[in-house]
């Protein structure tokens, strides 16, 4: 198990189809534990953390100093629905999220409204990933809008 994860966090990154070169979203990030795990099986690849709150960005941004500082790993404020790509940004092969009520259905309006910013973010093979599934669902979000 990826040191600092749960169980069920670890299963869940396992499960990912992770490559060296993945460029990974991951929504909700919290303390940063999952995208740490990430960024240390990316070579040239990058994870982006993301979450509305400016407690779990700080927490994430002092406990990803060594993530950060090697390039694979960048932490941003934003909420999903208002996420949009910033200039030297590269389209997403993996979308994570754990626990985010924007995608699991437990807000379907605000699902909507993340949905299409995550399209405009996605690879043309991109893939979203949530958890409820074992351990991971897979979410095709061109049906939700």
């Amino acid at each position: 198990m990826p040191s600092g994860l749960s169980p069920r966090l670890a299963a869940i990154v396992d499960a990912l189809p992770l490559t060296p070169r993945s460029r990974v979203l991951e929504i909700g990030c919290g303390t940063g534990a999952a995208a740490r795990a990430i960024a240390r099986r990316l070579d040239t690849g990058h994870i982006l953390a993301i979450d509305r709150s400016a407690t779990a960005v700080a927490q994430t941004r002092s406990g990803s100093a060594a993530e950060i500082e090697s390039g694979r790993m960048s932490v941003r404020q934003v909420a999903v629905e208002s996420f949009v790509m910033e200039p030297g940004d590269l389209a997403f092969d993996i979308v994570l999220a754990v626990r985010v009520g924007a995608l699991d259905g437990r807000h379907p309006d605000v699902g909507q409204r993340a949905a299409q910013r995550l399209l405009a973010a996605l690879a043309p093979a991109g893939r979203v990933f949530i958890d409820g599934g074992q351990p991971l669902r897979e979410l095709d979000l061109s049906t939700w809008v």
